[in-house]
């Protein structure tokens, strides 16, 4: 009887070690993984979702191994605990599938907060990284929440991933033109804008030669953050320049010659 009181002494003494051990290393991991990610300036919710998930998880196997040490058989507890985790999953198979591809964007990183992305055919500003969903800010100061799994399950567009953009535009003009005069001047628009970058060396080139017009395709390089500001004012000057110099842009329009019976 002593020695089955001693043996079960000894085994809550063992227990009580790997709970207070196993807590005390859950937490360590814990707080490694969440200053991790949060040295990665990822969204504090989804730090702390993380950080709770790996607790849990590791908390649980400190609490069956503790059980097992007191002579606990806990094959039918994991098997319960398995089970319910089966159904809970089965039950929450969409929501379970967003979090996975929030993780995925953690890791993998195909954008970050403040890039303007293209996604799940939609375009805005991201501004958060939740557990179910993506937040973004369109250019019209729309909220946009969509969901992760949408997200990673198509193609993303990250226009703020380079530090660099190309600037792709056509103008048209009329055969009667000369086309190297129009070259000449669209150069010189691009030399008089500072923003525009010198290398890689801006493009100037006829793209095609059209039922109304010539297509001249200008193509700069700017700074990401230049990138519409050159757009609009660049197709401003233009416009202003080629009015001053006579150079016309053509429109569609149909001749119509009236031949008159006798």
């Amino acid at each position: 009887m002593k020695e089955l009181a001693a043996n079960l002494l000894v085994n809550i003494i063992f227990a009580a070690i790997i709970l207070y051990a196993g807590w005390k290393i859950t937490k360590l991991l814990r707080d490694m993984i969440v200053t991790l990610l949060a040295r990665k300036n990822i969204d504090a919710m989804l730090v702390s979702f993380s950080g709770n998930i790996v607790y849990v998880a590791m908390l649980m196997f400190v609490v069956i191994a503790a059980l097992s040490q007191l002579g606990v058989q806990t094959t039918s507890i994991i098997a319960m605990i398995g089970a319910a985790g089966l159904a809970i999953g089965l039950s929450l198979q969409n929501s379970l599938s967003n979090v996975a591809a929030g993780m995925m964007i953690i890791f993998f990183r195909p954008f970050k907060v403040g890039d303007y992305i293209e996604a799940a055919g939609v375009g805005g500003t991201v501004e958060g990284i939740q557990i179910f969903s993506t937040q973004m800010r369109s250019a019209d100061n729309k909220a946009i929440i969509v969901p992760n799994s949408s997200i990673t399950g198509g193609n993303i567009i990250n226009y703020s991933a380079k530090n660099e953009r190309r600037v792709d535009l056509v103008f048209g003009i009329s055969y009667d033109d000369d086309i190297r005069k129009v070259k000449e001047i669209l150069k010189e628009l691009l030399d008089r804008d500072e923003r525009i970058l010198k290398d890689p060396e801006p493009v100037i080139a006829v793209s095609a030669l059209g039922d109304y017009s010539v297509k001249l395709l200008v193509r700069p390089w700017v700074r990401t953050n230049d990138y519409w500001d050159v757009y609009s004012s660049l197709m401003e000057a233009v416009k202003l320049r080629f009015d001053e110099e006579g150079i016309k842009i053509p429109y569609p329009q149909r001749d119509v010659y009236v031949h008159q019976a006798a």
